[in-house]
């Protein structure tokens, strides 16, 4: 007999305090449900209370882990410490098929280069084919920078099991990210296309880093 208890978790739930009990739970972590199952073989039925009530142990207590990070979605500072050495490197290229004749190549329409490090310098780069590069200088408060560090610590993004996610073969047109973070002396690097160009389910893990490099990235154009 096999005993499936599936846990699904509403789309607002997906927060960054939320994303690493997600990858400790399941083991197929980019799914967005949580599953638990439990295969027995029954051999008395005086035996069933006692498996049911052991098999929901686990999802019990992954609910109650689950809900205070759920009711509380702002990433503790307190995840980062003061001697934590941080350096971030987000690359956003804006890509279009074009055709060579008998083969096809991604051309980039434009690229954004946004590099951050612990001391809080960010230096942003746009690029745009036959056009001068735009480059500009700034320096982050130290809350920006250790609010980044808690946010990569406390989400799990160090310990993500992918490093590439592409788009899919029949997109012509769409955004692709390369994101390189060293923490510590320890380096991440992935690159995945935006949602609605692949069909592969890119991880809040991902998109929550994603949204808050793109807000410096829009601050840098600002100033």
């Amino acid at each position: 007999m096999t005993l499936s208890i599936i846990v699904a978790l509403p789309g607002w739930a997906t927060t960054p305090r939320i994303t690493q009990i997600q990858t400790w739970i399941y083991s197929n972590w980019y799914c967005q449900k949580i599953r638990f199952i439990i295969n027995s073989k029954i051999h008395c039925v005086m035996a069933k209370p006692i498996l049911i009530i052991g098999a929901s142990i686990p999802v019990i207590f992954a609910i109650l882990i689950a809900i205070p990070m759920i009711m509380n979605p702002q990433i503790p500072f307190s995840a980062a410490n003061a001697d934590d050495k941080i350096n971030i490197e987000l690359i956003k290229y804006d890509l279009k098929k074009t055709s060579l004749g008998v083969t096809d190549r991604l051309a980039p329409q434009k690229s954004e280069i946004l590099t951050i490090s612990d001391d809080g310098a960010l230096r942003y780069t746009l690029t745009v084919p036959d056009v001068s590069p735009v480059e500009k200088s700034l320096i982050l408060p130290k809350g920006n920078v250790t609010k980044l560090t808690a946010l990569v610590k406390e989400t799990g993004f160090m310990q993500l099991p992918i490093d590439n996610i592409s788009a899919d073969e029949s997109q012509t047109e769409f955004t692709k990210f390369s994101l390189k973070v060293t923490l510590n002396g320890k380096t991440k690097h992935i690159q995945w296309a935006e949602q609605n160009a692949t069909s592969t389910f890119v991880p809040p893990l991902i998109s929550n880093v994603e949204l808050e490099l793109e807000k410096l990235i829009d601050y840098a154009k600002q100033n």
